[in-house]
């Protein structure tokens, strides 16, 4: 569905000089720097996969999208989606894909979604029963019809953000394009966006990406996760591989049978480097790097007696967050899938 080789985008951007006379020279003589906001991309995604694209704020995600969508051109590299070159051959580019960004809208304001839809409908020339019967899927399932008949104006986000996803939907594409689709909306709506997202996809092997900063859209929707940073693709891999290689970290919990001090426990956990936190009064927490599970729960439960163990995971979230926090040291790592 799409290969993405050696995909560059730079900007050339204005350094303004300082003071007066600086404002004066560049009158005559411009500055300029270069900004590869996207270097050196590849990857390949299969029909009906869903996976997610994530990055800090600058990472490159927008511009990349903005490629992938045709709406801006690579200054390097090849783009196949579909079989379609996007900024080359984008009107009939565009009819294979739907698109929702979480800021902007694609309904019209002042009509309803209904109207909406039925522009959209003339638009992609779909005036057919199948269209109608697929329109009236999207509004079942998304759970549109209370509101269907409402100026635009007048929905509530969740609302909207519903009626969205169901006009990208309308001409039936093939890959959907969602960026930050779920971004301010409340528990009970982002579940039923998810639900119809996994739903579509089984039905209809729907390809989606996604690019978002909500770590629960990634685990609840992608098992595949490429990372981005500085314009570079750093990782590209399983969303377990992804937890392996930066959720380092494992906690486990022991519930001992009598009261047993940090102290104490540090004794027989010494040739291992844990760090010891209290619970509560007969439990300890100990936390260490993944490798060494084995033989922790070896050394603590042949030197104490122990009623229960419990072996904490580390959360996407955190993981997110230290990738975020150690890009500069892996950026230019290889990616791999």
């Amino acid at each position: 569905m799409i290969k993405i080789t050696n995909l560059e985008k730079n900007f050339r951007i204005h350094q303004a000089r300082s003071g007066l006379g600086g404002a004066f020279r560049d009158l005559f003589q411009r500055e300029y720097r270069t900004v590869h906001a996207v270097d050196s991309l590849t990857f390949e995604v299969e029909a009906g996969e869903m996976f997610a694209l994530i990055g800090e704020n600058g990472a490159g995600k927008s511009t990349t999208i903005k490629m992938l969508t045709g709406i801006l051109t690579p200054s390097a590299g090849e783009i196949e989606i579909n079989g379609f070159d996007p900024h080359k051959q984008r009107e009939k580019y565009v009819q294979s894909i739907g698109v929702v960004f979480g800021q902007r809208s694609q309904l019209w304001w002042d009509l309803s979604p209904l109207e909406s839809f039925r522009l959209l409908r003339r638009v992609y020339h779909i005036e057919d029963e199948a269209g109608l019967k697929w329109q009236e899927r999207l509004i079942e399932e998304l759970d549109l019809g209370s509101f269907i008949q409402q100026p635009v104006r007048k929905l509530s986000l969740g609302q909207r953000m519903r009626c969205e996803v169901a006009a990208a939907l309308m001409h039936k594409p093939k890959l959907l394009f969602l960026d930050e689709p779920t971004v301010g909306l409340d528990v009970l709506v982002k579940q039923k966006i998810r639900d119809f997202l996994k739903s579509l996809n089984e039905t209809e092997q729907t390809t989606v990406l996604l690019t978002t900063h909500d770590v629960s859209d990634i685990e609840a929707l992608c098992k595949r996760v490429l990372v981005m940073d500085s314009g570079k693709l750093i990782f590209d891999g399983q969303l377990d591989e992804l937890k392996q290689r930066w959720g380092s970290k494992t906690e486990v919990v022991f519930q001992f049978k009598r009261k047993i001090g940090k102290e104490e426990l540090a004794v027989s956990l010494s040739p291992f480097e844990c760090e010891i936190n209290p619970v509560s009064e007969y439990a300890l927490a100990v936390l260490f790097t993944h490798d060494k599970l084995p033989l922790v729960l070896s050394a603590v439960m042949g030197s104490f007696e122990v009623t229960d163990v419990a072996i904490a995971e580390t959360s996407t979230e955190q993981i997110v967050r230290n990738i975020y926090s150690t890009t500069s040291e892996t950026n230019g790592v290889a990616s791999h899938g």
